[in-house]
């Protein structure tokens, strides 16, 4: 999927950049954004694992933000964009607190072929697509317009040298 409208994909660019603060500060690299209906930012996180939580997912921490900040109706209208698909718990999460739409700019299936060809330990939680785990959750995406610099992230993230470089 490529992105016609500049403030979806302007969204993403950002998930991209707080997946790249993420890595940097040691962490996995995932970021996202949460918007209202009018297009505005609401809250915005990064990964945070490093520090033995592993349930620190920026995913989840909109959750618990948009639970505390917004109203039911309100939490509707909402547009979460991240940089990668959600994971099962942050899936699960989403749908019970009644978020809005999901727009991705990687899926689950691509990071797991990813890691399957890099010979990467996948993780300890199956990589399920949202839409098993939240059938009622409209997701968009992937976004072809960041997936080599989302892929470069998550080499690096493996320990892998720059696919650019050869050797």
């Amino acid at each position: 999927m490529t992105f016609s409208d500049s403030d979806d994909l302007g969204h993403i660019r950002r998930c991209v950049e707080l997946a790249r603060e993420a890595l940097d500060a040691g962490d996995k690299p995932f970021g996202s954004v949460l918007v209202d209906d009018e297009g505005r930012v609401l809250f915005e996180d990064r990964n945070r694992v490093s520090g033995g939580d592993s349930t620190r997912h920026p995913e989840l921490t909109i959750v618990e933000w948009a639970v505390q900040h917004l109203s039911s109706e309100a939490r509707g209208r909402t547009t979460v964009y991240t940089s990668g698909e959600h994971c099962p718990m942050c899936s699960a999460a989403h749908a019970w607190v009644g978020l809005g739409d999901i727009v991705i700019a990687v899926t689950s299936a691509q990071l797991a072929a990813w890691q399957q060809e890099w010979n990467v330990d996948p993780g300890p939680v199956a990589p399920l697509p949202i839409g098993q785990v939240a059938p009622l959750v409209r997701v968009r995406g992937p976004i072809a317009d960041v997936r080599t610099e989302m892929r470069s992230l998550h080499r690096r993230n493996a320990g892998l040298p720059d696919e650019s470089v050869s050797g």
